[in-house]
Order: C-alpha cells, then sequence, then structure tokens
C-alpha cells in the first residue's frame, strides 16, 4: 500500500536520482556520528531506500555505496573526536550525566578491538560510540579504517536488504495481499513496541532504584504525616526495598494515567476520534487469512485458555503451602473482575459496529490477562538472578499486546477499552505486587510453577484456540446494510451508485466491479460450470503453504481471497487457461440490499498470470488485461437478463444480471 507521501516520495526520487543517494549518504552519516546517531531513527529510513531500490527508482550499487560513504564519513568523525579529547570526553555532557553511553561500548572494545567495530555496528545502542572509544584508546588508523570500511560496507547492504527485498516483491504481492501484510507488519511493530517499552521501563527502573528509595524516604522525613505510610512502606534494611520502591512508582504514574483516561471516557460519554480513526483503519484491513489468525489470537483471554493455568497454578501454591501467594492470587482475579464488571455496568460507552454485546470499558478480557501475567510475573520475577528478573514481564506485554492488537482487529473494543483494560489491570497487579511483596520474605524455586502455567497457557492456547475462531468471527461481524433500493431503480439507475471498484488505497490495486447480480448465486454458478469454471473454496493457511511447494501443481494453488468493506468472497470461481494463466471471478455481498428481499451482488473478473517474486514462492497476480475475461463471462450469461453500461466511478463496461430462484429470466421492470 502506497500512501500520498510514498508516492510524491518516489516521483521526488525518479526525478533526483543523484540527490536521493545525498540523501542515503546522510542517512547513514547522522547515524553513525558520535551521539547523533542515538537520536536518528536510520532503521525505517533505510528500509524505505530499500523499498525504493526494490521498485527501481534507485540504482542498488550506487545506494549501498552511498550508505557505506556516510557510515565511514561518520564513524570517521566519531573516531576523530575520541582522539581528539581522549578520557576528557566523560567530563563533557551528556556523557558526565549518562556514563553508560561510552561505558558499554568500551567494555565491548576491551574484549577485541577488531571484533567490536565490526559487531557495533549491527547494535543500534553502541554502534555510534565505539569509534570514538577506538580514538580514545589511540587505535591505529592503518588498523581502523580496513575494518571499519568492511563493516560499513555490509551494513549498507544487509540494512538495505529487508527493503530491497520487498520493493521487489511489492507489485505482486501488494496485489492480492496487501492487507495481510500490513496487519502482520502491524502486529510485529504493535510487538515490538510492548517489548521495548517493557525492557526499557524495567532498565531505568533498575537503573535509578537506589535514588528512587532515598528520594522516598527522603519525602518521608519533610511530609511526616503521610510519610509514616511510606515509611511502612519501604524499610531501606530490607533488600526488598528498592523494587517497593520502584512498584510504588509505577502505581502514582499509572494510576494517574488510569484515572485521567477514565475521566475523559465518562466526560464525553462517546468514543473518542482516537477511536474511531483506529477502528476505521482497522476494519478496512480486514481480510479472510488475516481474520481467522486474530481471531485464535484474540481467544488466548478466554477463561478455556487462563482458567487451566490460574487453577494449577494456584493448585501448586496451595500443595506447596504457598499461603500468601495463593490468597493474592486468588484476589487479583476476583477483584480485577468484580471491579471491571462494575465499571462496565456503570460506564454507558457505545460499542463498535461490529460488537453487538458484551463488556465495553474498560475491555474484561485485556484486564484479566494483565492481571494474570502481570501479576504472575511479580510472583515468580524476585526468585530470578539480576537481569533475568525482566523476562516475566517481557511475556507478559507480549501477550498482551498480541491480545489487545487482536482484539482490536476484530473491532471487540475501542482503543479506549484496550489501553483502560490495560491500565487497570496494571495499577491492581501493582497494588497487590506491593503487598505480597511486603509480606513474603521466603524464597521458593521457580521452576516447576513456572512451567506448569506457562505451559499449561500455551496448551490450552493450542486446544482452545481452532475451536473459538469460527464462533468469534461470527460474534464480530459488521451489521448487514441498510440501505434499500428498489428493483426498477437499481436497474435503471440505482445501480451506478454502487461502488465501481475496490476502495484501496493504492490506485493500481482498485480492481474494477464489473458485474452486478440480483438473485441467487447458484444458477449463475450452474451455468459457468458448465463452461468448464470451477468453484475455489476460500483459501485457508494450509492452502496458502502450497504456495512455498514448488512440487504443487499450478491448477492446485489456491487465489488468495479478497474483501469487498472487510466481507470477503461469496463465491470465487476459477478457469484454467494453461498453465499459467486463469481466468477468475469474484462476487460479493452489495452494500445494499432491494426491496423485494432478492439478494444483491457485486462481482470482478479478472486474467491471473501465475508469478514467482523473488523466486521463492508462487502466487497468482492480476493482470490488467480483464476485458477478454468479462466480455467471455457475457457470452455465458447472456441467458439471464442482462444489461450493460460504463460505470462512471471506474470508467468500465458492467454488466447487471437478473435472476430468479429457479434460475430463469426474470421479467424487466416497467
Amino acid at each position: 500500500m502506497l500512501s500520498e507521501f510514498f508516492n510524491s516520495l518516489i516521483g521526488w526520487v525518479g526525478d533526483h536520482p543523484v540527490a536521493a543517494g545525498i540523501v542515503v549518504f546522510l542517512i547513514a552519516f547522522c547515524d553513525s556520528v558520535i551521539v547523533l546517531g542515538a537520536i536518528v531513527p536510520a532503521l525505517p529510513l533505510l528500509f524505505a531506500i530499500g523499498v525504493l531500490i526494490g521498485l527501481g527508482e534507485i540504482s542498488g550499487p550506487y545506494a549501498v555505496a552511498c550508505a557505506t560513504l556516510g557510515a565511514m564519513a561518520g564513524d570517521g568523525l566519531s573516531y576523530w573526536v575520541g582522539r581528539r579529547w581522549g578520557h576528557g570526553l566523560r567530563t563533557v555532557w551528556p556523557f558526565h550525566k549518562f556514563p553508560q553511553l561510552l561505558d558499554r561500548g568500551e567494555n565491548l572494545f576491551r574484549r577485541n578491538a577488531v571484533k567490536s567495530i565490526l559487531i557495533a555496528r549491527y547494535v543500534g545502542a553502541i554502534r555510534p560510540f565505539v569509534p570514538a572509544i577506538a580514538g580514545i584508546a589511540k587505535m591505529p588508523l592503518r588498523r581502523y579504517l580496513p575494518v571499519s570500511g568492511v563493516a560499513c560496507l555490509s551494513w549498507g547492504a544487509l540494512f538495505l536488504a529487508p527493503g530491497w527485498l520487498f520493493g521487489a516483491s511489492y507489485d505482486a504481492v501488494a496485489a492480492v495481499a496487501d492487507r495481510l501484510a500490513i496487519v502482520l507488519g502491524a502486529l510485529v511493530a504493535v510487538l515490538a513496541l510492548a517489548w521495548a517499552i517493557v525492557l526499557y521501563t524495567y532498565r531505568w527502573f533498575d537503573a535509578h532504584a537506589n535514588s528512587l528509595l532515598a528520594r522516598l524516604l527522603g519525602w518521608t522525613r519533610h511530609h511526616p504525616r503521610l510519610g509514616r505510610y511510606a515509611v511502612a512502606l519501604v524499610d531501606p534494611r530490607r533488600p526488598e526495598s528498592a523494587s517497593l520502591a520502584i512498584l510504588a512508582v509505577c502505581l502514582l504514574a499509572i494510576g494517574w494515567a488510569w484515572f485521567a483516561l477514565l475521566a475523559t471516557v465518562i466526560m464525553r460519554g462517546e468514543p473518542l476520534l482516537l477511536d474511531q480513526t483506529v477502528f476505521q483503519f482497522m476494519y478496512e484491513l480486514r481480510n479472510p487469512l488475516a481474520d481467522r489468525l486474530m481471531a485464535g489470537l484474540a481467544s488466548i483471554g478466554d477463561v478455556h485458555v487462563l482458567g487451566p493455568a490460574v487453577a494449577l497454578t494456584l493448585g501448586w501454591l496451595i500443595w506447596r503451602r504457598r499461603w500468601l501467594g495463593a490468597a493474592h492470587w486468588l484476589a487479583a482475579l476476583a477483584f480485577g473482575m468484580a471491579l471491571t464488571a462494575l465499571l462496565g455496568a456503570v460506564i454507558d460507552m457505545p460499542r463498535p459496529p461490529t460488537a453487538h454485546g458484551g463488556f465495553g470499558f474498560p475491555a474484561v478480557e485485556i484486564t484479566m490477562a494483565t492481571i494474570v501475567f502481570g501479576f504472575f510475573a511479580v510472583l515468580i520475577a524476585r526468585e530470578l538472578p539480576g537481569r533475568s528478573r525482566v523476562w516475566p514481564y517481557l511475556v507478559s506485554g507480549a501477550v498482551v499486546a498480541v491480545l489487545g492488537f487482536a482484539r482490536l482487529y476484530l473491532g471487540a473494543h475501542w482503543l479506549s477499552d484496550i489501553v483502560g483494560g490495560m491500565l487497570l489491570g496494571i495499577v491492581w497487579l501493582l497494588v497487590l505486587g506491593i503487598a505480597y511483596r511486603r509480606h513474603v520474605d521466603r524464597s521458593f524455586w521457580m521452576r516447576p510453577v513456572a512451567t506448569i502455567f506457562y505451559v499449561t497457557f500455551v496448551l490450552a492456547a493450542l486446544w482452545h484456540a481452532p475451536r473459538a475462531v469460527d464462533p468469534l468471527l461470527t460474534r464480530f461481524v459488521a451489521a448487514p446494510p441498510a440501505r434499500t433500493m428498489a428493483v426498477g431503480d437499481w436497474w435503471a439507475r440505482d445501480w451506478a451508485q454502487l461502488p465501481g471498484q475496490l476502495r484501496e488505497r493504492d490506485p493500481a490495486h482498485r480492481w474494477p466491479l464489473d458485474l452486478q447480480v440480483a438473485g441467487p448465486l447458484a444458477p449463475l454458478q450452474a451455468r459457468l460450470q458448465a463452461q468448464g469454471w470451477q468453484v475455489q473454496p476460500q483459501a485457508d493457511w494450509m492452502q496458502v503453504l502450497n504456495l512455498l511447494d514448488d512440487d504443487v501443481p499450478s491448477a492446485d494453488k489456491p487465489v488468495l481471497p479478497a474483501t469487498l468493506d472487510a466481507n470477503a468472497e461469496s463465491l470465487l470461481m476459477r478457469r484454467v487457461t494453461d498453465e499459467s494463466r486463469i481466468e477468475v471471478l469474484r462476487l460479493w455481498r452489495a452494500p445494499a440490499q432491494l426491496d423485494d428481499a432478492q439478494p444483491l451482488w457485486l462481482g470482478t473478473s479478472q486474467s491471473m498470470l501465475l508469478t514467482r517474486p523473488l523466486g521463492l514462492f508462487s502466487l497468482w497476480q492480476p493482470q490488467p488485461d480483464a476485458h477478454g475475461v468479462h466480455r467471455g463471462l457475457r457470452d455465458v450469461l447472456m441467458g439471464f437478463e442482462w444489461r450493460e453500461d460504463v460505470h462512471p466511478q471506474s470508467g468500465v463496461p458492467t454488466l447487471r444480471l437478473r435472476i430468479a430462484d429457479d434460475g430463469s429470466v426474470v421479467d424487466q421492470p416497467q
């Protein structure tokens, strides 16, 4: 999917190919300069440049050469800065305030100077600092430059490669699966964001735990009345005091965010503008393959999945006589469910159009998943050594992020429902976490209970997800079209008010809707089957895997499904013309209904060629020469009552058919 910005960027690059190389040079240069490289988002920029290479707008070798030279120039400047100021660099801002910026690179450099230059090139956190460390260490320039050149050349090629490959396969993939690619890309981005937020938040608090504790204790001395409650919470003589201080600060910050969101939702009494924007964006991405995947992921918050993991973990805690842990576990679940249900009953928030019932604000599935995984992380993290304590929180963040994204995609909740449920769950688990950490001193072996919890969750999810997909998809469907047309008006003129092409963002993939049918599809299907057409069932993920198998005949490789207003085809038929080309007819429910209760359908006819993007997989790709397919369909279907006129939106001839229940010709309305 190419946005208007990306289209204008392509136009500019096409008009200024040499200037595009200068842009690549500057991106690589800024990414390599000390301090500046930690700020410049080079990775997404280089990915975009790689896409332009794949689309043929920029020469690949020229772009790699510019990226290499820019990286070497930036590294050279960082090397000169380190050699010029030496260890005195640590007294300059920001290094005197954040000494860890240089410490990580120095630790790596001490192990092996040459390897550190190569390794640092691919690690964003230390990439701009290792060349400065080499300068501080007075590494000879004749030794530094060859290693830097090799590292920069390999970095330029490797970091441009993903976008390059994507751009090379874009036209083929985007024509039939751009929505699926966007959904998967967005899911990966959400996971990466959740991972980064949890990881870097934990690391920041871990590095500032002692200072937070000192500030909290100082505050208690200046506020003796309120301070006595804080003193009861944290005792500097206890090893748990630092972690309790962290939990307390998190509770204050996230509690404030939760109440701010709650106040906003209550005052507005309706979905926020951001809610509606995100819902519409997700709705337009709906497609059959992503639907089934997201429905499976959305089911991991069901009681059928969380219940067994919770029950077995509770049983283990009771068996090991961990009474306090078991009591807090039950309290976390019971009060979390009760509070969410109470808020859902009190706050009257309109549901999304695709959600026809259930909890509103906040999302109960998100709240309970946050509480279950978050409190379990609090339960076992204290038993882990050092920085490895973060991994239960990372797992919690990943699970909640996946669940929230999937339910947002299906239209089960507004974005504010998801965020509200997540914040409420975090606030409650922080309260329980503080209470639990205050009273528990005795450690326990966490590996058995962690194995029980996570393995049970995975097994329950694998068992439940396939069974939950169809019911979930049935629950979260768009309401039927409210627009009604008189049969005679549709036949005469209102047909032109229906969409004339798919509403894709990229104009190159707006297939013309050149067929409209009023009546049942069975007679049409029978007539086409008599002419050699075959019905293809909607492709699932197992059939999609056949696209990767070269041994599967082309006739058995599926045509990927497409959507009209988030609805998959009601009928997809294909006819083989030769080994690498087929004709395809797709029919969807129209976004309107007729007043005589007859169904109304919109369709498109396509000529599709079997292509092999990058030589990695096979794909049926639509071709622009579909007029012959349309004429052939018209000749076959002339037995029905038909008319044909040019649609004002698409500018292509659009065939209209009227079919009776028994397949006979319908009398033309007067």
